[in-house]
């Protein structure tokens, strides 16, 4: 292409399959194939992008991206952007599936579904849910440096939840499996008995008690600490908000900002949810160590981002075929040494919180509010009554100067991480860890 710099091709093929049944009853089946493609083009400081649907015309669009990034450098010109080079990513050590689940019928992954959904229809138990997705996804990409390569991958999982009612007080438990895995994730997880504990939580917290707020030392399970890890960390030490100066982290590479004990990853190598070979800039996938030993070691990275801050690239995805920005893959605090006894032990009085329903967090303020699924008070060492309605908030580099003891049970949940409107599969995880003091949420 003439007068550009640089220019990427990305094109995707994705069958994906969703199923829901509502009350043991079919709500949805729907068999859902795309394909299209992202094409950039990078003129001195401007990006020209356009996406295309179906079997396009590359040159056509090439040139589309090329006009529209020279346009907008000649009208507005901007500093020159740099891109750290990268080499033809390795593809190895792929993730390997057990059971196809492009062999399973439909009939036959709604029969599984309906038995969930009946396995969660408990007394008291007043509706249910079963939701089963795959979807099966050919990534190409190419560029002007002549870097042609490509993945196929294979996801699928399942959730499953139960909404118990009584005098007017609702209250809901859910269970979730999703992975890099084929039709095996059923059997591996036994979708059955999850089902049976999804309705189990959702009456046992009908009768647990309002929660009250104050502030306190707690423990977080795998699922609360992770999501904290996730959102309040994770998000912050993305580069593009870096350079935006919507992170705390700004400015904190090589300054310890956390209790000795964290050392927080993010690992797209790993065989969870948020697995890729190679980025949406075709950078190799790798390990990168965002805190190691409390000290801030890393941000996330794009080709752009890693020459204007030094560290490596490999951390741009995409939904589908939009424009990459920085984003997560596997996020987790790493294992330490204690034990849940010795937590226990070290709280004495205080609380344990369990699981998470969302929340929000500002990356700029260093702010954060979460809300658990449950809790449990802890009372001279021991656990005893159940709480609901409880949150979890402060300020991020507190909490993680906070940390008294980090566990050796590390555990990762998957799910769907948003931004810049776009959706990628992630996972996050951690072991359980306790914190001296933190603000916890109630009535």
């Amino acid at each position: 292409m003439k007068n550009v710099d640089f220019y990427d091709v990305r094109v995707v093929d994705a069958t994906t399959t969703s199923i829901i049944i509502d009350n043991g009853n079919v709500e949805e089946i729907s068999v859902n194939y795309t394909r299209g493609g992202g094409i950039r083009a990078l003129c001195g400081g401007s990006w020209g992008f356009t996406s295309a649907d179906g079997y396009f015309n590359e040159k056509k669009a090439l040139n589309a991206a090329s006009e529209l990034a020279v346009s907008m450098n000649s009208r507005n010109p901007k500093e020159k952007v740099e891109l750290t080079p990268v080499g033809k990513p390795t593809l190895k050590d792929l993730p390997r599936i057990k059971i196809d689940p492009r062999d399973i019928s439909i009939e036959e992954k709604v029969e599984l579904l309906k038995e969930m959904s009946k396995r969660a229809k408990l007394e008291g138990i007043s509706s249910t849910s079963a939701v089963y997705s795959e979807s099966e996804v050919k990534v190409c990409y190419n560029n002007i440096d002549g870097l042609d390569c490509e993945y196929e991958l294979i996801r699928s999982g399942f959730a499953v939840s139960a909404v118990a009612s009584e005098n007017g007080i609702y209250q809901a438990g859910r269970e979730s499996k999703f992975g890099v895995k084929g039709y095996e994730i059923f059997d591996e997880n036994n979708a059955l008995e999850l089902a049976t504990s999804a309705a189990s939580e959702a009456l046992q917290l009908i009768h647990a008690k309002p929660a009250k707020g104050g502030n306190m030392p707690v423990i977080l399970d795998q699922e609360l600490a992770g999501v904290f890890v996730h959102e309040a960390v994770g998000h912050a030490s993305e580069a593009d908000l870096v350079l935006e100066g919507s992170s705390i982290l700004d400015n904190m590479i090589g300054k310890q900002i956390a209790s000795p004990l964290i050392t927080i990853v993010d690992d797209p190598t790993l065989h969870e949810y948020g697995y890729f070979p190679f980025d949406d800039e075709g950078a190799q996938s790798q390990r990168t160590t965002i805190i190691k030993d409390g000290v801030l070691n890393s941000y996330l990275h794009s080709r752009e981002t890693s020459a204007r801050l030094g560290g490596d690239p490999g951390h741009s995805r995409c939904q589908g075929y939009s424009m990459p920005i920085v984003r997560m893959s596997n996020t987790y605090l790493d294992n330490g040494n204690s034990t849940f006894e010795e937590m226990l032990e070290e709280i004495c009085d205080g609380m344990y919180l369990i699981g998470s329903r969302g929340g929000q967090v500002n990356t700029g303020e260093g702010i954060f509010q979460f809300n658990a699924e449950k809790a449990y008070l802890i009372e001279r060492g021991e656990i005893t009554t159940l709480m609901r309605d409880v949150s979890l908030s402060g300020k991020t580099l507190e909490i993680l100067n906070n940390v008294t003891h980090v566990g050796n049970d590390l555990k990762m949940n998957s799910g769907r991480c948003g931004k810049g409107g776009q959706l990628v599969p992630v996972s996050d995880g951690s072991p359980h860890i306790c914190i001296s003091k933190a603000v916890v949420g109630g009535t």
